[in-house]
């Protein structure tokens, strides 16, 4: 059993900054990679930043230069600070944790709302 929470979602303008949080718990042997993802009204989850154990990072191209993600392994935690914030952006950003082999499996949090405003 694995708990994937996320927090930091909120109100803001744009140019403003905000920093989510993304916590596992519960049975988390072999977390391999930890992802954001967001989803906006009426269009599809898109995957918005990506790291592994090994602190490798990918980032959407809408974000690049502008999102960080970052990991505490020891904590199971994830963070993402987002600087620059646009009206785009505005989503609910969820937490995606990937397990390694030979575990395996997917979870997922119940999603943070950012809301940014003109």
């Amino acid at each position: 059993q694995v708990r994937v929470v996320e927090s930091g979602g909120g109100l803001v303008q744009a140019g403003g900054s905000l920093n989510l949080s993304c916590a596992a718990s519960g049975n988390t042997f072999g977390i391999n990679a930890m992802d954001w993802y967001r989803q906006a009204p009426g269009k599809q989850r898109e995957l918005v930043a990506t790291i592994t154990n090994g602190g490798s990072t990918n980032y959407a191209a809408s974000v690049k230069g502008r999102f960080t993600i970052s990991r505490e392994n020891a904590k199971n935690t994830m963070y993402l600070e987002m600087n620059g914030l646009r009206p785009e952006d505005t989503a609910v950003y969820y937490c995606n944790v990937v397990f390694s082999w030979p575990r395996g499996g997917v979870y997922w949090g119940q999603g943070t709302q950012v809301t940014v405003s003109s």
